[in-house]
């Protein structure tokens, strides 16, 4: 059987996987090995897939979207809009896991 090729680390990767999204609920995800990202508002779900199997060396095996809309909130009065947030559930296989404090491959 052959070995599986590494997917080479592309600089555009980056730019798609933004940043770890850690709150209460997605540290339970974590339970049914999942991981969430904020990722860019343009990313599809494909770029999502090899962006993170790229950068953490891992198997995805499904990948789930969705986007916050920005709330409206005032400061000293004055009114403001928070911006969008795309997230991105990034569902791993079975036995594999990604340590978030550690950061992407450099």
């Amino acid at each position: 059987m052959a070995k599986k090729q590494a997917t080479a680390i592309d600089i555009r990767h980056y730019d798609v996987v933004l940043a770890p999204h850690i709150t209460e609920k997605s540290t339970m995800l974590s339970d049914h090995n999942a991981v969430v990202f904020k990722v860019a508002q343009g990313a599809s779900k494909p770029e999502i897939k090899a962006a993170v199997e790229a950068l953490f060396g891992v198997s995805v095996v499904g990948v789930n979207t969705m986007i916050t809309k920005g709330k409206s909130k005032r400061w000293k009065g004055k009114p403001y809009q928070r911006s969008d947030v795309k997230k991105a559930i990034v569902t791993l296989a079975e036995g594999q896991s990604i340590d978030i404090t550690e950061g992407a491959k450099a």
